[in-house]
Parts: C-alpha cells; structure tokens; sequence
C-alpha cells in the first residue's frame, strides 16, 4: 500500500508539471491601450445586484457560500440560479440580448469559441496574470483564445471508472476482466450490470475512439479542416465499443447518465464511468467505492478521456461589469477554490493548491490525476459547437441499431464538415 501511495504522489507530480508546462506566456490583447484595473482598485457599481449561473448540486452550494463571502466584502448581492454549465451558453443567447440572463455564468471551455463568436462573454480585465502565471497551463489554455484571457477557472477533470468495493475486490486493468467479471455477475432481469456509462453521450465514449488514434480536429484540436473522427483507429475504436454491448445489453437510452447513476447508488451497476462531479453524491449515499484510470483497451491501449475545464465568465450583456469582475476573481481566489473542492471534490486548477495535503492527499483525485496524463483537452474553436450532436448521433447509431461503424462515422465527419462549411 505504500508503494502504491508513493506512485500515486509522483504521478501527481508528473502531472503537474505536463499541466504546467513552459509554454510562452499570452497577453491579455482585449484589454485595450489602457492597462486594466486591479481587483483592488475596482469599485461594484451602486445599487449593484448580481444574477450567477450554475450546476445544481454541490457546484450550486458553493456559489450560494461565495455569494455571502462576497456580499460581506462588497455589499453585493448575489443570487444563484440553477443552469446546468453545459447549457448556459443556449440559454444566454436568448436571455442575455433580453436582459433578464445571468452577469457571471459557469461554461466548460469547449464553449470558449462559441462564447467569443457570438460576442457573449467578456474578457477578463482584472485577473488575467493570475490565471496566466498560477494556474495549471491547461487551465490557463483552456479560457484564453487569440491570446486573450477570457474566463476564470474552478476546475479541472476528466473522467475514470468508478467502481463498487463491496462488488468488486480490485480495480480492472482492462476492459477484458470487466468482460470476463460480468459473466457471473450481469442479471438483466434485476437492473445488475458489471459496467454502465451514458453510451450515447460523446463526451464519454470518445475515450473508445481516441484510445485508438481517433481525434475530433487535427493540430492539437485547432485544424477545422482535419476532422479525425472516421479514421482506421476510430473505426477500430467503435467496433470495440460496440462489442460491449454484450455485457450492457440496454439500448443508450436505457443507460443514460442518469439511470447508470442511480444504479451506481443503488448498488446494482459494479462499475460506472464518471467524473469527479459525482464524488460527493456517492459519498454522502454511502456508497463504498473505488476509484481508478480507465481500463485499458485491446492491444494495452489507454483510452483518452476528454478533460475539460471549468469556469466562470462575465456576460456581455451584464448591466454591472465591475461588480461581475469582483465576484469571479473573488470566487477564484485560492481561499474560496479550497471550498469548492471541499463541498464538490473537484480538482482546483491552482500550481499551489495541488501542494495541499487535503487535495494531493485525497485517494479521490489521485486516479483522475492519472488518467488525465492520457486525456486530450476538448477542442474550444468555435467549430466545436457542431460536433456534439453528430458524434452522439453515431454512437447511438452504431450501440442501438448495429450500424456499420465506418460508414456511421463517415456520415457523422461528412455532417459535421458541412456544417463548418456553412458557417463560413
């Protein structure tokens, strides 16, 4: 057990600095002739009241806890609503013009080039060094576009396997001992399943195609015109994924992320893929779980989850843009970030943070630290937007009706190559 403490600390320190990286260091070009405004300098504006936007949960928990710290500093209120952080780019499309959206909304990354496309987010004016120089490299990334910084991030993540301690006496190395487990565990008839994860959603079942040399865009996601997703390794990705179904013999929508989700709880799924998101859930269940990188694919493959970052970012539309200022860099300080691994257990983006021992610590980051040392970033140009739906629509294709993986996929590249074309 020590051995294997040990190991997990310097995979974590190997991490860290991949994540940190020496890459050269951007400019906040946005920020116009003027230099922008320190956060101690920044006033909120009178009568200022602030509307933030997040996931409901632990993640909303938090901002209410952010909220009050802010209003005793500032005087400022903040009220929470709960939108989903994947869903409130859509929502502020329509609200933000109408005036009744959000001043500081949570997105992942992945939504950075839609956000700026579409004149939606502004950039960040106060905070930008500090993102830049103490934040993972990854993070920092992950919300600056054409060497603008635009967000503020609370979290890194990438997803692993979850599994049942009471079920399952010790983590699978590979996708075949999962197989060979379900072969005296599956009952259909009783909802008991040796692995689910939500089949029809891209975001997971990338890691199939990925893991073997698939890739949405080409040049480290930022080539449009290299779309990667219907190549020999993808092709030979989804034949395996689809194999699968004969140890998950459920439609996609039958094993959806919420059903796999209550199964989890309930004892019946042994093993989920998830993300860190769903920790505190399964904790405060009482669920006895294990944590572990994603089995390994045929020919000891790794699959390569997405990871993905967190943030919050500023409306355009917001009516108080320095009150909205304060209130994300105060949220992204390493006080109030602290917090937010403590109530939700996802990993703070901060080079300094992932020195405390209550993080490094943790037996429930260590395994997402791991995996994500095998995990592709989300592409975040614009383009992006028009993949999601395409690529889920293949996957469900392939899983539910037995369509050919090549040439689901190939209509699933040529759907998305058309609709890039229409944007131009």
């Amino acid at each position: 057990m020590k051995g294997k403490k040990i190991l997990g600390f310097l995979l974590i320190g190997i991490l860290i600095f991949s994540l940190v990286g020496c890459g050269a260091k951007t400019t906040n070009t946005n920020a116009g002739a003027d230099t922008p405004p320190a956060a101690e300098e920044l006033k909120p504006e009178e009568g200022a009241k602030l509307v933030v936007w997040e996931s409901q949960g632990p993640e909303g928990e938090w901002v209410k806890f952010v909220g009050e710290k802010f209003k005793e500093k500032y005087g400022v209120e903040v009220v929470y609503e709960e939108v989903s952080h994947t869903d409130s780019l859509k929502k502020l499309t329509t609200d933000g013009p109408a005036g009744v959206g959000a001043d500081v909304f949570a997105s992942p990354h992945d939504k950075l080039g839609e956000l700026v496309a579409t004149g939606l987010a502004r950039p960040n004016e106060i905070s930008a060094d500090r993102v830049q120089n103490d934040f993972m490299k990854a993070a920092a990334d992950g919300v600056t576009l054409d060497g603008t910084v635009y967000g503020y991030p609370t979290g890194i993540e990438t997803y692993a396997l979850f599994y049942n301690k009471d079920l399952v006496a010790n983590a699978p190395a590979t996708y075949q001992e999962i197989i060979d487990f379900a072969k005296g565990y599956n009952k259909p008839a009783e909802n008991k399943y040796a692995l689910m994860w939500d089949v029809a959603n891209a975001y997971f079942s990338h890691s199939f195609i990925s893991g073997q040399g698939g890739y949405v865009f080409g040049k480290g996601g930022t080539d449009k015109e290299d779309v990667g997703l219907n190549n020999a390794g993808a092709v030979e990705g989804a034949k395996f994924m689809v194999s699968l179904k004969q140890i998950l013999p459920l439609n996609a929508a039958d094993s959806n992320y919420q059903i796999m989700d209550g199964l989890f709880a309930e004892g019946k799924a042994a093993m989920i893929i998830n993300g860190p998101w769903a920790v505190k859930g399964y904790m405060d269940a009482n669920v006895n779980f294990g944590i572990a990188p994603l089995p390994k694919l045929p020919g000891d493959k790794n699959p390569a989850s997405f990871s993905g970052i967190r943030s919050l970012f500023i409306s355009a539309y917001t009516k108080y843009p320095n009150a909205a200022q304060l209130f994300a860099e105060f949220a992204t300080t390493d006080e109030m970030l602290s917090k937010r691994f403590e109530l939700t257990k996802q990993i703070p983006p901060v080079k300094a943070l992932m020195n405390n021992e209550s993080i490094k610590g943790d037996a429930t980051v260590a395994p997402f630290l791991e995996q994500a040392q095998y995990a592709v970033p989300m592409p975040s140009i614009p383009e992006m937007g028009v993949v999601w739906d395409p690529y889920a629509a293949a996957f469900a294709l392939m899983w539910n009706e037995g369509k050919d993986p090549q040439a689901t996929l190939d209509t699933a590249v040529n759907t998305i190559k058309e609709a890039i074309e229409s944007q131009k």
